[in-house]
Parts: C-alpha cells; structure tokens; sequence
C-alpha cells in the first residue's frame, strides 16, 4: 500500500466552499482503480491548511491511473482553484504501525 500526502493551503474565506466541493469530488477519487481509502483533515493552529492522505493499492495507481483519467479532470476542476500555493504531493510506505 501506498499513501499519497498533500498539504493543502486553501485561500484563506474559501475553506467552507472548499469542503463543499471536496464532498462532491470524493466519490470521483473513490471510484478509481486501486483506491483504498482517503482522511482529510483541517488543520488546528492553521484552518486554511488541510491534510489529505489517500491510500493506494499501487504508486501507478494514483500516477498513471487517477492522474491519466478523465475522472482527473474533473477533480481538478472541482479543486485546483482553491489552492495557493499548489501543493507538493508525495508518497509513502509504510514503515512502522502502532496502534492503542
């Protein structure tokens, strides 16, 4: 498994668009291919900051697959424009889990 993490800066007075919007465009994201599951979550000290982690059976899944799809273009289209700056996507694996 694969976990894709963005930091999210959102204009700041455009946050509760924002979580409309992201409402509609989980199920785009959620119906790809090799999508395992996804967390957004605001941050505390900074509301105009999100995090978003989503998991992915496979690094192409989300590459090739999510990025190369029409379904994309939608999603961007739903989101792109709330971002400033655009932000820088990563990915992980696992290493160590520990859970209570």
């Amino acid at each position: 498994m694969i976990t894709e993490h963005a930091l999210l800066s959102v204009r700041p007075g455009m946050e509760e668009e924002f979580e409309t919007a992201f409402g509609k465009a989980k199920s785009i994201i959620g119906s790809m291919p090799g999508f395992q599951g996804l967390t957004l979550s605001r941050c505390i000290e900074s509301p105009s900051t999100y995090l978003l982690l989503v998991e992915w059976a496979r690094l192409e899944d989300h590459t090739e697959g999510f990025r190369g799809s029409a379904e994309y273009q939608e999603w961007r289209a739903l989101l792109h424009h709330f971002y400033a700056p655009f932000p820088t996507v990563e990915h992980y694996e696992r290493v160590v889990v520990l859970k209570a």
